[in-house]
């Protein structure tokens, strides 16, 4: 059963949340983070992408970048732009993208749980990775940003968030760039911590939706500090690392597409015959066309959008993973027809996040960067539950959610 509890965060005051709040470190380059905290010199990119404090060109895992930011979180916190709250609470963080609004839970989610699987995941992690944030969290001795959580849908929760963002909220605002709302609340009171506390302890499970590697070196670093204290009692803040749990229903994933450089050397009329062999393919002209259900997809090619239809019995539908369309389209596709074994490595194909439309993926083959696009139809949060709950790993590239946390709203000491 998941165990968390209520944490002391460190926040920034209402009046200067704007100033500190960012995007998370992995959606954008050391050049992109320089170019949007400028002359602010409160923005949590101080913190968490440390690089921007050093010459152009400084090696982002370089020893003195990882202690810049040791450094500019002990300022942040003298000079007041982060305070810690006197008492251990949870929060609210809730996200509005294209008018609908998901509540997620801020809490201390249990190392434990990470390392005995009651936290379930669902994608592979790379050690570098990994090891990059694990010294991130212990030079900071912090978790600066949360990780994305699901956890099945509960009227008891549903209830209690309804209760509070009833009332004005601590933090409101819409983001430049993306144009998403975010609002925060304090779950203060006693008796409605305890419930969350009693309500989380009765789920089997909670699911990693977003931020593996940052589960991953949260959960590390506490257990290294378990090993190194010779008076670990169990209840120390390490045991703990911050997390945002939002109820699976309310949860958006988008499709994370493909575009292709080549056609494996195939005429495009051979490739649209290799393809009718596992599709009924149909051309829809020039008007963008998009999925809408599952195991079909959309293809555009040399100025014309198809529909691509798996006929029957070409995936087996009782594996979770077989019938994945980002599986349907490596195995019967990319692999069988293109030769991309390997969705990792090989150069010949890129990957293009939902939130960008169907128009990024014109664009890319008008150019003549990329000669073919493949637009899949999103994962459902079902799906990646199902799979987690087998102990299985989905494909590379299967899901992309949105709207991305923002980081600076809370912050998660270690001690």
């Amino acid at each position: 059963m998941a165990k968390i509890r209520p944490f002391k965060g460190l926040r920034p005051p209402k009046q200067w949340v704007e100033m500190v709040q960012s995007r998370p470190y992995d959606v954008l380059n050391s050049e992109e983070a320089r170019a949007e905290a400028g002359d602010n010199e409160m923005s949590l990119y101080h913190i968490i992408k440390p690089e921007i404090d050093f010459p152009v060109g400084t090696s982002e895992y370089a020893e003195e970048v990882y202690q810049k930011a040791a450094e500019n979180f002990a300022k942040f916190q003298a000079k007041g732009w982060l305070v810690q709250d006197e008492k251990p609470m949870y929060y609210i963080y809730a996200q509005t993208m294209n008018g609908r609004t998901q509540y997620g839970l801020v809490v201390g989610a249990a190392v434990q749980d990470y390392l005995d699987g009651v936290i379930k995941k669902h994608e592979l992690t790379r050690r570098d990775k990994e090891e990059d944030r694990m010294k991130h969290v212990r030079i900071t001795d912090a978790n600066m940003e949360p990780v994305f959580f699901a956890y099945p849908d509960n009227e008891i929760l549903n209830a209690l968030v309804a209760k509070y963002v009833a009332a004005d909220p601590e933090y409101k605002f819409t983001a430049s760039g993306d144009g998403f709302g975010h609002a925060f609340w304090m779950i203060d009171d006693e008796s409605d911590i305890q419930l969350v506390t009693d309500t989380f302890a009765q789920m089997p499970a909670l699911y990693i939706a977003d931020g593996h590697h940052r589960s991953a070196a949260a959960a590390l670093v506490g257990a290294e500090k378990m090993r190194q204290n010779p008076n670990h009692k169990g209840d120390e803040e390490y045991n703990y690392f911050m997390a945002v749990c939002f109820p699976a229903g309310q949860l958006t994933i988008l499709d994370y597409n493909r575009v292709v450089k080549d056609l494996n050397g195939l005429t495009e009329e051979q490739f649209l015959e290799a393809l009718a062999a596992d599709f009924k393919v149909e051309c829809m002209g020039e008007d963008e066309y998009r999925p809408a259900k599952l195991h079909e997809f959309s293809m555009y090619l040399s100025g014309k959008w198809y529909s691509l239809q798996m006929k029957e019995g070409r995936c087996d539908e009782s594996s979770p993973i077989d019938s994945l369309d980002v599986s349907v389209s490596s195995n019967l596709i990319l692999d069988k027809i293109l030769g991309i074994k390997d969705l990792r490595s090989d150069k010949r194909i890129d990957f293009v996040g939902g939130l960008r439309g169907l128009g990024e993926l014109k664009r890319r083959c008008d150019s003549g960067e990329m000669k073919m696009a493949l637009a899949l139809y999103p994962v459902s949060m079902q799906q990646i539950m199902s799979i987690a709950d087998q102990g299985d790993i989905m494909p590379p590239k299967a899901t992309w959610f949105e709207p991305k946390l923002r980081s600076g709203l809370v912050v998660h000491k270690l001690s």
